[in-house]
C-alpha cells in the first residue's frame, strides 16, 4: 500500500514540478543568505541567518506537507477509500508518509550549501545541528500541528483560539510592556508566585527554538548547557510530532464526516441578506474565513500598538516599562522593517487566491462545471477574489496604516514620505492580486507564484538593497516602502508612476480576459485524468 502512494506521488507531473521548484526556491534562498553571512561573518547574523531558516522551514513543510494533508478530506473522493478495507489511519500514515518524505528532499537539496558554509569557516560542522537538524524536525511539528489544527473539531478550535489569544495577551504584557524589568514587576506578587511566573517565561523564552540557536551561537554559551539545550528542544519537537500525527490520524475521519455530513443550522432570512447580489463573493470570504487566522492578528496588532506607543512616548517611555525588546527590534529593521514584513503578510491571500483555487484539477473542473453555467461573468469573479483577499488581508494593512501615522505623528518622517511608503505599499497588494489573479484565470496553480511573490521577492530586494545599495531596491515597490521611512524621497520614487499605470492595464486586461480564460481552460481540462 505505500509503494503505491509513493509510485503516485513521483508520477505526478504536479507534483514533480512543485517538488522540484520548492528545492530549487530553497537553494537558492540557502545560497543568498550564504552571501549574507559572509558579508557580515559575525554571530549576530549568524543567530538572525538560523532563526530564519526555522521560520522557512516551517513554511516549507506547511506549504509542501501540511497543505496536502489538511485539503484531502475536502475531496469527496476520499469516501470511497474511507469505506474500503483500508483503514483511515493507514490511509493517513501513507499519505503523511510520502508529504514528509517530500519535505526531508527539499531540505536534503539544500545541504550541499551548509556544508560548503562550513567548509570555508563561516560555519563550525557541529552547528549542523542549528541550521540543518533542529529547523526540520520543527518544520515537521508544524506541518502536523497545522493538520491537527485542520482537523479538530469546531468547540476545540474555539477553544483553542481563546486560549492562544490569551496567551498572546499575556506574552505582551510579560515579554514586551515588562520586558527587562519583569522581575521587578512580580516583586509585587508573593514570592513563590512570582518565582514560578519568572521561571516559566524564562523556560519558555530560552527554551523554544528560536531561543535555543540564539544560545547556541552566543559568544557567552556554555557548550555544555548548549548541547542540552539542544537535545531536550528536538526531544520536544520529535515527541509533539508523534502526539499531533497520531491525533491527526485517528481524526481524518470524523473530520471528513464532519465537513460533508454534519447538519447545517442557519437563519436562512439573514444568510438570503448577508448574500446580497453577489453570491459568488459571499461563498468566496465565507471560504476564506474557515480559518480565520485572529490569533496572527491579534499577535501582530498588539505588539504594533505597543511600538507605536513606544514611538510616539519617546524619552516620556515610563522608565519602569521595558525597552530593550525595541532596541533590539531596532536593530532589526525597526518600524520600517515591520511595515513592510506586515505589507506583504496583507498580499499573501491576495497572491495566493484562496478564495477562489481548488487544490487538484479535478475539483477546479467540478466548480467550474457549475459556475460557468451560470450569469457569471469576469467582474463577478474580480469582486469575490477581490472581496476575499481583503477581508484576510486587511488587517495587516490596517495594523501597516497604524505604524505609519505613528512615524509622522513622532515626527521621524515627513508627509511626502509618508505618502510614498503609503503608495508603494497599496501598489505591492494591488500587483500581488493583479498577478494572483491572472494566475487562478488561466490556471497556473498559484503556489509557486504566491510563494516566490511573499517569499522570494522580498529576498531578492533585501539583497539588492544590501549589496547595491536603496536607490537601486527602490525600483520595486517593496523597497520602497521600506527605504523611504529611513530616507528622504528621492526621484527614483518616481517609478510609482508607471508602476501605477502597469497595475490599472493589467487590471484591464484581467476582467476582459476572465471568462475566456476560464472557460479555454475548463474546455482543455474537463474530463481529463490527471494524477495529482
Amino acid at each position: 500500500m505505500l509503494s503505491a502512494f509513493f509510485h503516485i506521488a513521483m508520477v505526478s507531473p504536479t507534483r514533480q514540478l512543485s517538488l522540484r521548484r520548492a528545492a530549487v526556491v530553497h537553494v537558492i534562498f540557502l545560497c543568498a543568505l550564504g552571501l549574507v553571512i559572509q558579508a557580515n561573518a559575525n554571530l549576530q547574523t549568524l543567530t538572525l541567518a538560523s532563526q530564519v531558516l526555522i521560520a522557512v522551514s516551517i513554511v516549507e513543510a506547511s506549504i509542501v506537507c501540511g497543505w496536502r494533508l489538511t485539503q484531502m478530506p475536502k475531496s469527496q473522493a476520499l469516501e470511497f477509500m474511507l469505506t474500503s478495507p483500508v483503514q483511515p489511519k493507514r490511509l493517513f500514515f501513507a499519505e503523511a508518509a510520502v508529504g514528509l518524505s517530500r519535505f526531508l528532499f527539499v531540505h536534503l537539496a539544500g545541504l550541499p550549501v551548509i556544508l560548503l558554509l562550513c567548509s570555508v569557516g563561516l560555519l563550525q560542522y557541529f552547528d549542523i545541528w542549528a541550521v540543518f537538524v533542529l529547523p526540520f524536525i520543527w518544520g515537521v511539528t508544524a506541518a502536523l500541528g497545522l493538520t491537527v489544527w485542520a482537523y479538530e473539531t469546531l468547540l476545540v478550535k474555539r477553544v483553542g483560539e481563546v486560549v492562544a489569544i490569551v496567551g498572546v495577551i499575556i506574552y505582551l504584557v510579560v515579554g514586551v510592556l515588562a520586558g527587562e524589568h519583569l522581575r521587578e514587576w512580580l516583586l509585587a506578587l508573593p514570592t513563590s508566585v512570582g518565582q514560578v511566573i519568572f521561571d516559566a517565561y524564562r523556560y519558555l523564552h530560552d527554551g523554544n527554538p528560536f531561543g535555543v540557536v540564539a544560545y547556541w551561537m552566543s559568544p557567552r554559551r556554555n557548550a555544555i548547557v548548549a548541547w542540552e539545550m539542544m537535545q531536550e528542544c528536538c526531544l520536544i519537537g520529535v515527541i509533539a510530532s508523534v502526539v499531533f500525527f497520531i491525533r491527526a490520524a485517528y481524526r481524518l475521519q470524523g473530520h471528513f464526516a464532519d465537513r460533508h455530513y454534519r447538519p447545517f443550522f442557519t437563519n436562512r432570512v439573514d444568510e438570503v441578506a448577508r448574500i446580497g447580489e453577489q453570491p459568488l463573493s459571499w461563498w468566496a470570504v465565507k471560504r476564506v474565513m474557515e480559518f480565520s487566522g485572529r490569533v496572527n492578528i491579534w499577535l501582530a496588532g498588539g505588539f504594533s500598538t505597543i511600538y507605536a506607543a513606544y514611538i510616539l512616548a519617546g524619552d516620556a517611555w515610563p522608565p519602569w516599562m521595558g525597552r530593550l525588546v525595541f532596541e533590539i527590534f531596532e536593530k532589526m529593521g525597526g518600524v520600517p522593517g515591520l511595515v513592510t514584513g506586515l505589507v506583504i503578510l496583507a498580499a499573501v491571500p491576495a497572491a495566493f487566491q484562496y478564495g477562489l483555487w481548488d487544490s487538484s484539477t479535478q475539483d477546479r473542473c467540478r466548480r467550474l462545471e457549475l459556475l460557468l453555467l451560470t450569469e457569471l461573468d469576469g467582474r463577478d469573479y474580480w469582486n469575490a477574489s477581490l472581496a476575499a483577499a481583503l477581508k484576510r488581508g486587511r488587517g495587516y494593512l490596517l495594523i501597516a496604516g497604524m505604524l505609519w501615522l505613528a512615524l509622522w505623528f513622532s515626527g521621524r518622517i515627513d508627509l511626502s514620505q509618508l505618502l510614498v511608503s503609503v503608495s508603494a505599499g497599496l501598489l505591492v497588494w494591488a500587483f500581488a492580486f493583479l498577478l494572483g489573479f491572472l494566475a487562478f484565470s488561466s490556471g497556473y496553480q498559484a503556489n509557486g507564484l504566491g510563494s516566490f511573490l511573499t517569499l522570494g521577492m522580498p529576498l531578492i530586494i533585501f539583497l539588492v538593497y544590501h549589496y547595491l545599495g536603496p536607490t537601486w531596491a527602490m525600483l520595486f515597490p517593496q523597497g520602497i516602502v521600506y527605504a523611504t521611512l529611513l530616507n528622504p524621497v528621492s526621484w527614483p520614487c518616481l517609478i510609482i508612476i508607471p508602476y501605477t499605470v502597469l497595475a490599472w492595464r493589467m487590471r484591464r486586461m484581467a476582467l476582459r480576459r476572465c471568462e475566456n480564460d476560464l472557460r479555454d481552460w475548463y474546455d482543455k481540462n474537463q474530463g481529463v485524468r490527471v494524477a495529482e
